[in-house]
């Protein structure tokens, strides 16, 4: 069946991606194509300039399932030095030959094609018209944007990502070994080894929700992002930033399972407490902020 498209890296799938899916969903209705949204197992940079990286939002797999939730099939392209090198003219030849692309939806300020950085819809239109491919553009949402979501996420303002994505920021990561401190306090957790691409949130504490693969239920979680400076200069201190969950109400061992946290709010910042005593009562208190806050969003319209 012949598509309409959009091209980009869609991280976060946030309010600005899923008014362009939206538009190319009603627009491809309108002309009975098929609406696909075209994207990369990773972000462009991580090839071309790696040092300006910036992390990724979502997954790749998590990034796929959105899209699809949005009523677009997800086409995830491995970005390499094939795709690199395209012109953008070249780019919409292969959409055409490959793809049936017959519509290009293109984002306020997508675009794509190694010579297509200064180019304008104008253009794009121009070439679409030599090759058979109309191109429209969507409609903006002011000041959304990844880049945006990715500073208000390191800086710890979950309140500002979570408006900007429309949905909870997550992180996602495989449950591995421990120090097992967390136990012997009373608050066991599970200790999520993340990807060096994941975009964390600032070091401190943090409400959230827990999902595990196998598992249907859904876990408030007291997550504690940072270093443990409590237990500076003892066995259980941290050299580097750990992400550990204490799910509430769960009874299992999550060892080895894939776990995503989506994050409701920030508590508090990691400090140092002058004794473990003080440290147990504290996170009593956070454990008792994390489920008043869970069970006021659970039924959150803004969470996927």
């Amino acid at each position: 069946m012949e598509k309409a498209v959009t091209i980009g890296t869609f991280d976060g799938v946030h309010r600005g991606h899923r008014l362009v899916l939206d538009t190319l969903r009603d627009e491809a209705a309108r002309r009975n194509l098929q609406p696909a949204a075209i994207s990369f197992s990773c972000h462009p940079l991580e090839l071309i300039a790696p040092e300006r990286a910036p992390g990724n939002l979502l997954t790749t797999e998590r990034k796929r399932l959105l899209i699809a939730e949005e009523g677009v099939s997800p086409i995830i392209l491995p970005f390499n030095e094939q795709l690199r090198r395209m012109t953008a003219y070249e780019w919409m030849l292969h959409l055409y030959r490959t793809y049936g692309a017959r519509l290009i939806v293109a984002g306020y300020d997508n675009t794509f094609g190694c010579d297509g950085i200064d180019m304008t819809i104008a253009d794009y239109r121009a070439m679409g018209d030599t090759i058979g491919i109309e191109v429209i553009s969507a409609p903006e949402v002011e000041g959304v944007s990844s880049s945006r979501i990715r500073k208000a996420v390191k800086a710890g303002d979950i309140s500002l990502a979570t408006d900007l994505l429309g949905h909870f920021h997550e992180t996602e990561g495989r449950v591995g070994p421990g120090f097992h401190l967390g136990s012997k306090i009373g608050f066991p957790t599970a200790n999520l080894q993340m990807t060096p691409q994941a975009v964390l949130p600032a070091p401190g504490v943090y409400a959230a929700f827990a999902e595990t693969e196998g598992d249907p239920a859904r876990y408030p979680a007291m997550v504690n992002i940072g270093f443990r400076p409590t237990f500076d200069g003892t066995d259980s201190a941290s050299a580097y930033k750990t992400v550990e969950a204490h799910l509430i109400g769960a009874d299992r061992d999550f060892y080895g399972a894939t776990m995503r946290l989506k994050y409701v709010a920030r508590l508090r910042d990691e400090i140092r407490f002058p004794s473990v005593d003080q440290l147990i009562a504290q996170l009593g208190k956070d454990r008792e902020d994390t489920l008043r806050l869970t069970r006021a969003a659970d039924n959150d319209v803004k969470d996927k």
